[in-house]
């Protein structure tokens, strides 16, 4: 049994100045229709219980501390997911005086879901990728801290 099956990833989103398009069809995947969670993963609002971070919207000046509060907030390994042309480049905010631009202005974002609106298919989709690139991560966590305790202790064969 794989590592990430061991517990069920936790989802954490966050909307950011966005016209709530995105977070209507994240909300959706929720629901019996779509049935996100038949994958294991399970809704939370805790970033400390949280492995995997989506993100809607665009980041301004307001919400970018906000933001990266909330991903150091999260405990290791974490994947972040863009979600929307607006958390990926700006969207039709890009423009506007206060706005920075995609999430990737502020954190590393690992898996990018591009649509006005993102559908819900688009949605789950990239979810399935963030929990196979959470369980690489874990799984070379892992291998990274049996290699240093190796080399402290001197096990290393």
């Amino acid at each position: 049994m794989s590592d990430y099956m061991k517990k069920s990833p936790w989802i954490m989103h966050y909307d950011g100045s966005s016209c709530n398009g995105c977070d209507i069809e994240v909300l959706a995947c929720l629901t019996p229709l779509y049935d996100v969670g038949r994958f294991g993963v399970i809704n939370t609002g805790n970033p400390k219980h949280a492995d995997i971070f989506l993100v809607t919207g665009s980041v301004n000046e307001q919400n970018s501390s906000v933001i990266l509060q909330l991903y150091d907030q999260m405990p290791s390994p974490k994947v972040v997911v863009a979600i929307g042309i607006c958390a990926t480049s700006g969207g039709i905010f890009a423009e506007c005086y206060n706005v920075k631009g995609g999430i990737n202005k502020v954190l590393p974002v690992d898996i990018y879901v591009s649509g006005c609106a993102a559908r819900p298919e688009a949605i789950i989709d990239g979810v399935i990728q963030a929990v196979e690139l959470l369980e690489k991560k874990r799984l070379e966590m892992k291998e990274y801290k049996k290699r240093k305790a190796d080399d402290i202790y001197g096990t290393a064969k």
